[in-house]
């Protein structure tokens, strides 16, 4: 038997970045239309059982529903049976259940870098499509729920040889004073904001600096301040930092969605895979991680960043159907007439 998991947030791309930014809205009926499409496009491919996520918004049961209705669900399909709370937890342990369950070969998930960082915390063997439906996007991909549902479904058959298109993420790991505290696949960014609220951090004014595993000035968020001074991909085997503050080059950098803003940036310190860089808090702040605000700091609490590539395994959905059509897997009968 094989099977593909799918974890739906039902919050992503709804924060406050709505209000202080032009942040897409993906609201939770398009969502309920993606699970269809992944759905459909894995059981083509030869999936038998489809694990969904339960969530308050039951965006699984009525995908399943509109399936049923439509004739167009063809394998089994499993909602996972544990108490939901409506958080973060809920996700994790979605994510947990699945990597434990030896049927699943894929994982999809639709979200923003807040999303796959809380199931990249629980996973470590089953690779892992992400579909982008939140506000930090720089993680998941924009790839159409059909496509990533025929490529999951490979991944998880086997059905093709492309163990070459699975790819080891990196990631950034956090140590405060000591203690292993916490992890973010792309940026951390020291805050001097000193409480959480609502977790989504969008003022640069309370930014000090950008700890990141991979920028890019074409990924719109807080890790393009550090693209726009240097370009770093998942292959490269190190990260970076950058400072923010008067008296560095003035640069423009794409911050959030239709919003650009010119700040001082420091010239960008790589930082080797493996090797801890430290950090000493001299005031009352927060670290945000993929965008969200999650650890308090104060005057000498000693944070270290150590950048790994022992993040997820990432599905590269084109190239893994590529090697799916060169193989002949989309051929279903022998013409006469070739």
């Amino acid at each position: 038997m094989s099977a593909i998991g799918i974890i739906a947030n039902p919050m992503s791309g709804k924060d406050i970045r709505r209000l202080v930014s032009h942040a897409t809205v993906i609201d939770n009926n398009e969502k309920i239309n993606i699970i269809e499409r992944v759905v459909i496009g894995a059981q083509k491919m030869g999936v038998d059982t489809i694990v969904l996520m339960p969530e308050s918004h039951n965006m699984a049961y009525r995908a399943v529903n509109l399936l049923i209705q439509n004739g167009e669900l063809d394998c089994e399909v499993e909602v996972q049976d544990f108490y939901i709370y409506g958080t973060v937890e809920d996700t994790m342990k979605a994510a947990r259940l699945m990597e434990e369950d030896e049927r699943i070969g894929c994982i999809v998930s639709l979200g923003g870098d807040g999303t796959n960082r809380a199931i990249a915390k629980e996973i470590v063997h089953t690779p892992m499509i992400s579909l982008s439906t939140g506000t930090n996007n720089v993680y998941p991909d924009w790839v159409e729920g059909t496509a990533a549902g025929i490529a999951a479904g490979l991944t998880a058959t086997k059905a093709c040889d492309c163990k070459d298109f699975i790819v080891r993420q990196k990631r950034i790991e956090i140590t405060k004073n000591g203690v292993p505290t916490d992890i973010a696949l792309i940026d951390a960014v020291l805050s001097n904001d000193p409480v959480i609220g609502s977790k989504a951090i969008w003022n640069t004014k309370s930014i000090l600096g950008v700890v990141v595993s991979r920028c890019h000035p074409a990924t719109i968020g807080f890790s393009a301040i550090a693209g726009v001074r240097k370009i770093i991909t998942n292959r490269d085997r190190y990260g970076g930092v950058v400072f923010l503050g008067k008296g560095y080059d003035e640069v423009l950098a794409p911050v959030a969605p239709g919003t650009l803003e010119s700040i001082g940036v420091s010239p960008m310190t790589t930082l080797p895979l493996g090797q801890p860089y430290r950090w000493e808090a001299t005031q009352r702040g927060t670290i945000a991680l993929d965008g969200e605000r999650e650890i308090y700091v104060k005057p000498h609490d000693i944070l270290h960043f150590t950048v790994t590539d022992a993040g997820p395994l990432k599905v590269h959905v084109r190239e893994t159907i590529e090697q799916a059509q060169k193989e002949g897997k989309f051929k279903l009968t022998e013409g006469k007439r070739n």
